[in-house]
């Protein structure tokens, strides 16, 4: 198994267990409340610009990134991954209303 394949697993199970968690917590009903058109998913939505905002403002432009190409690429892919991910639940949410 590749290593790829592997961490697509491992985040499979750790999403798994949140659910299972969630259902303990909340019982089997508890995504109704996250569904695409609903406040949870709105909340999501604004959850998603905020991190990317903090991202770009406080982690992109800090001089100590700025001067690590290194660092500053993976800064840059965490906003973009972050931009892509506002984009994709904007699109379910929003089409949902």
């Amino acid at each position: 198994m590749g290593r790829q394949t592997t961490k697509m697993l491992y985040t499979e199970q750790e999403r798994q267990q949140l659910i299972d968690e969630l259902i303990a917590d909340h019982g089997l009903h508890w995504a109704e409340e996250y569904k695409p058109g609903s406040f949870g998913c709105h909340e999501l939505l604004d959850r998603t610009a905020l991190a990317a905002d903090m991202v770009e403002q406080y982690v992109l432009t800090h001089p100590a990134c700025v001067q690590n190409k290194e660092w500053f690429t993976l800064a840059d892919r965490a906003m973009a991954a972050l931009r892509e991910l506002y984009q994709r639940i904007g699109e379910e949410h929003l089409d949902d209303k």
